[in-house]
């Protein structure tokens, strides 16, 4: 049962169709009173806490414009029904499609879905903004009748800015005229949170949305939330090597994450641009048997690599003698590392 009903004017639009309602909002499809061929989506809140929220994402959104971000056209929080206006998305929410794929989506649209989030994360992070629940529910693929093989890039579409946060001066404005919560305060979807924000030693930042990223690029392949050190290709055996070497970096923890989804766009072009996927990784040369740790170059791609990187940041190339792992779920510890950062388990010392 909704609050709202069809014929219910808000703003310059008229209620028609309820398409999504949760415990706290609706979300209706509406048409200009005037332009009938003018379509948008209203989200209205059911409950009085819900308005923090609208008004939260239509401060954090205003001015994001990008062809991957579900654009704000309308907003007012303080109206007898407070709502948001935003552009009309025609298609399935990401959940819904990876949950019809139950093996994993196709390759190729697994790598459109990426692409398009990572230049939603591009745009917003160059503004400043940090999403902090991304997640396949707030994914939306605006496909409208046509098939899932013909989606594009711009058909992905990011929406549901409710817990995200912008600059300090638009925090102020939400924080005179609403009560909302800390900035530091556990907020998202547990499943797609960082390890650093879930854990409270450190506090959301570009890198946190990245890891929620590499969650859902393993969930879109695999049709299942990675565990352990788990690598999409071995749940999937078609995977390219390519993507299990872009979640690997994305799922990593903070310092060993990429640091922008620039950067994850640039990897991910170049090594699907030479694909290794069927290649596998030759033995190091005897100069990299001889190094344990220390900064180096890749042998293989003359990448610079970090003082404790096991494995190329770029090429993927193993860079030690030995690899060390967890042996209680084969995750990659780092070397000082006295406790897994996967599982917690206590580690053995080197």
């Amino acid at each position: 049962m909704t609050k709202y009903q069809p014929g219910v004017r808000i703003s310059e639009y008229l209620l028609e169709e309820c398409i999504g309602a949760g415990s706290f909002g609706e979300v209706w499809r509406a048409r200009h009173h005037v332009w009938e061929s003018e379509q948008v989506a209203v989200k209205l809140p059911t409950e009085p806490e819900y308005v923090r929220y609208i008004q939260r994402e239509g401060v954090v959104v205003h001015g994001l414009k990008h062809a991957n971000i579900i654009r704000v056209l309308g907003f007012d929080p303080y109206a007898e029904h407070p709502y948001l206006v935003m552009e009309l998305v025609t298609g399935p929410a990401l959940r819904a499609v990876i949950n019809e794929h139950s093996g994993g989506l196709p390759i190729a649209t697994a790598v459109t879905v990426l692409r398009g989030l990572l230049l939603a994360m591009d745009a917003a992070h160059t503004a400043g903004v940090l999403h902090r629940d991304l997640k396949p529910g707030n994914v939306l693929l605006n496909l409208g009748q046509r098939p899932l093989a013909e989606l594009t890039v711009d058909d992905v579409k990011v929406g549901d800015f409710g817990l995200g946060v912008s600059n300090a001066e638009a925090l102020r404005s939400i924080a005179q005229s609403a009560s909302i919560a800390r900035d530091d305060q556990l907020v998202g979807t547990l499943a797609y949170m960082a390890p650093e924000v879930r854990d409270g030693h450190d506090r959301a930042g570009a890198r946190s949305d990245l890891y929620s990223i590499g969650v859902i690029l393993f969930e879109m392949l695999t049709g299942e939330r990675p565990a352990g050190a788990e690598l999409p290709s071995t749940v999937r055996a078609d995977v390219p090597r390519a993507l299990d070497e872009v979640f690997r970096r994305l799922y990593a923890r903070s310092e060993s994450r990429y640091e922008t989804a620039r950067a994850v766009l640039e990897d991910l072009d170049a090594r699907l641009s030479v694909d290794t996927s069927r290649v596998p990784h030759p033995p190091p040369p005897p100069a990299v048997v001889a190094r344990r740790y220390g900064a180096d170059a890749c042998p293989a791609c003359h990448h610079p690599i970090g003082s404790e990187d096991q494995f190329c940041t770029r090429c993927g190339e193993q860079v030690v003698s030995r690899v060390r792992r967890c042996p209680s779920c084969h995750g990659y510890p780092g070397p000082r590392d006295r406790y897994c950062i996967y599982c917690g388990a206590v580690l053995p010392e080197e």
